[in-house]
């Protein structure tokens, strides 16, 4: 099946899912793709931050900051500009839902790679 699925036409998958009663919006998409981008953020902010306090591996410390920073950032743009410009409200299939947990990740993701940055500088 997943082969199938993998090897099938946007068209064909889009059928496929409303076929089963549920049908993707394309206002969903883009903060799909935001609240993907800004758990991301946070997973490598926590583990950026995990590092400069020396719990856990040896990593670039830094370069695990400033990803979860950018990445935090983009989630939060990417969110706020379609909260922004989503018409109607929860529950539509517009995505507000998914742009406001977008921005939610966004933020923690770049508060924990925020947090990292000035402690990945020092050195032990």
């Amino acid at each position: 099946m997943s082969v199938r699925l993998l090897l099938a036409t946007p068209e064909a998958v889009q059928l496929s899912v409303a076929a089963a009663g549920y049908d993707i919006g394309s206002g969903r998409t883009l903060p799909s793709v935001a609240v993907v981008v800004g758990l991301i953020s946070v997973v490598i902010g926590g583990l950026a931050r995990a590092r400069s306090a020396g719990r856990i591996g040896v990593g670039n410390r830094r370069a695990g900051a400033v990803t979860a920073l950018a990445l935090g950032l983009t989630s939060l743009i990417i969110g706020g500009l379609h909260a922004a410009n989503s018409a109607g409200g929860f529950g539509t299939g517009n995505g507000l839902a998914g742009a406001i947990f977008a921005l939610l990740l966004g933020l923690i993701g770049m508060v924990l790679g925020g947090l990292a940055l000035p402690r990945s500088r020092r050195t032990t």
